[in-house]
């Protein structure tokens, strides 16, 4: 039996509801089957009770207390056992079902937002989507957490028909016929209830997306006084998800209603045709308790039955719009087949001209900063631009996603901290010693974040790393993206947000952690200019001119156009950040270190 979660959730068929409802339960039919033989079984005992009662009846009326009636007291001592055996049994099964089905549904949704990264927020809204993990999956695995009772019930239906047809043809054909009329009076609150239960799904979804925005934007609304507008929104829709709450709540109150009135009509009726049956001496009165009771047995799988309709119907609602979800599209289509090339290749954005070569420490710097980390989110492959950058000559869009995911990594400027762990947050793959974590930590001067914690590494951060401060959180992603140890390391503005001491701390650590293997660094922060190999100047999309730092600055000296260009980049770069050594290192006077 397979742990949870699984590993893979698969490829589900995204055509229609039934189809991905029969393909979960193809993936989980080992426990979808022992659940429903212990659900057979279970339901032929209790099926097996009226009629071994009857006989204990008849044979102790008219022999008295006998070992007949003892054999049928034993018997029925013996359904009672395995009754509770198979009940017990099955009742884990009908949970296991229960659980594959919906994690299974959450792991779906969650490895088609991961891999479509932003592209589904731009179909969906965000609640929609929450909304699909938080409710529809679970309502999903209801369908298959009840399906071993209600095929139960199905079965034990045929055989008790098969054994009062054999007792008695007119009360037989009248418990028979009697239940299906029931189940169809029933069966027409079914669409009613399916369109009240979609129509609340769809507020509901709404709702959360209103939640989500306002919460995010909290800080926003309270700068432009917008607080009240949006709360008034928030409730409002509140409010109709209320009444669509209400509307599905009628309709569910008349089906319950009918479903207590209609079998206890039923069996009333039955037991004055079997009482009229058994005076006339058509049958005996074991046999019209035995009907009774199988009268009163069959509502299980009526109740049963309306229960899967029920569920049923949550289920195409949530599968609906689970498909909904998987069936937004990438920015990025994962159609590359060819192996990426070999350690060592030349990383190069075809438009720009900038070259990332193996081993090499470069920044990248330009007028536009904007233009310049495009660039190089460009060579990450985040969407199908990338079509114009090759690595070994080889367009980036020629190679599988996952293996690029996996040796060139983009760190962006503006990090997204989870929530959870230190320890985890950083370790993103699951791999790493202690020792690796601390040692990113070092490199990425993020000391004052582990003492913030008193439980280090194991230490909590909250939703969006809300506890720790801009540049804490910078230099928390910039460790993470360290140890991903990747070939092809991009890093934007990694320390735009920290001082200047620190900032030299982390470039001179940096340089020492990646010697040897390929980074490029968007910045223009003469304390990160002054330790990589090279400097590529970027000018309205193309390179101009590259070399050392040193080196551009005493071209600018000696007057270049683009070196002078990239002295005055470098110097408002040092000037906005206040510091004037900075600023000293950027000027020709000031010299370089």
């Amino acid at each position: 039996m397979r742990s949870l979660p699984e590993a893979d959730p698969g490829t589900p068929p995204l055509t229609t509801p039934l189809a991905f409802l029969l393909w979960q339960a193809r993936r989980q039919s080992g426990v979808l089957t022992a659940a429903v033989a212990f659900g057979i079984i279970g339901a032929i005992c209790q099926a097996a009770l009226p009629y071994v009662i009857g006989r204990a009846i008849d044979d102790g009326l008219e022999n008295g207390l006998t070992a007949p009636l003892l054999r049928w007291c034993l018997v029925l001592l013996g359904i009672g056992l395995v009754t509770v055996v198979a009940n017990s049994v099955g009742h884990r099964f009908d949970v296991q079902n229960w659980l594959r089905a919906s994690l299974n549904a959450s792991q779906l949704v969650g490895h088609h937002v991961t891999r479509t990264g932003s592209a589904i927020t731009k179909e969906l809204p965000t609640g929609e989507v929450v909304a699909t993990v938080a409710s529809d999956a679970l309502r999903l695995g209801e369908i298959y957490a009840h399906s071993a009772r209600f095929l139960g019930g199905v079965v034990t239906y045929v055989v008790v028909g098969i054994v009062l047809m054999q007792s008695s043809v007119p009360l037989g054909v009248a418990v028979l016929a009697g239940l299906p009329v029931v189940a169809a009076v029933l069966g027409l609150l079914v669409k009613p209830l399916q369109t009240k239960q979609a129509a609340q799904r769809e507020q509901s979804g709404r709702l959360t997306t209103i939640g989500s925005d306002t919460v995010a934007g909290l800080r926003i609304l309270r700068g432009i006084g917008g607080e009240e507008a949006f709360s008034r929104r928030y409730a409002q829709q509140s409010q109709k998800v209320r009444q669509a709450g209400v509307d599905v709540a009628r309709v569910q109150s008349t089906l319950d209603a009918l479903q207590v009135l209609l079998p206890g009509l039923f069996l009333a009726g039955v037991v004055w045709f079997g009482a009229h049956l058994a005076l006339q001496g058509e049958i005996t009165t074991g046999q019209l308790v035995t009907f009774y009771g199988y009268a009163t047995f069959l509502t299980q799988p009526l109740r049963a039955a309306t229960q899967a309709v029920q569920n049923g119907t949550r289920a195409f609602v949530a599968a609906r719009k689970i498909i909904g979800v998987l069936r937004t599209t990438s920015d990025v289509a994962d159609t590359g087949t060819t192996a990426a090339p070999a350690p060592g290749a030349v990383l190069r954005d075809e438009p720009s001209g900038l070259e990332i070569r193996p081993g090499e420490l470069i920044a990248v710097v330009g007028p536009d900063p904007d233009e310049t980390a495009d660039i190089v989110t460009r060579m990450a492959r985040f969407d199908d631009t990338a079509a114009d950058v090759t690595w070994g000559g080889v367009p980036l869009t020629a190679f599988p996603l996952a293996e690029l995911r996996e040796r060139i990594v983009l760190s962006e400027p503006t990090p997204a901290l989870f929530t959870g762990k230190l320890s985890t947050e950083l370790d993103v793959r699951g791999d790493l010693s202690e020792d690796q974590l601390l040692e990113a930590i070092h490199v990425a001067d993020a000391r004052d974040v582990l003492d913030s914690m008193p439980d280090g590494l194991h230490g909590e951060i909250t939703e969006k790393g809300r506890s720790l401060s801009g540049g804490q959180r910078q230099r928390v992603a910039l460790a993470r993206a360290l140890l991903t140890d990747a070939e092809v390391l991009l890093l934007i503005e990694p320390t735009s947000a920290v001082d200047a001491h620190t900032e030299a701390r982390i470039a001179a650590n940096l340089r020492q952690a990646r010697a040897g293997r390929t980074t490029a660094i968007v910045s223009a922060s003469p304390l990160v200019l002054d330790v990589v190999d090279d400097v590529v100047f970027v000018v309205d999309g193309t390179v101009v001119t590259r070399g050392s730092h040193r080196d551009l600055l005493e071209r600018a000296a000696a007057g270049e156009r683009w070196p002078e260009a990239y002295r005055r980049v470098v110097s408002r770069a040092a000037a906005d950040d206040g510091d004037e050594t900075q600023h000293a290192l950027a000027t020709p006077d000031g010299g370089a270190r």
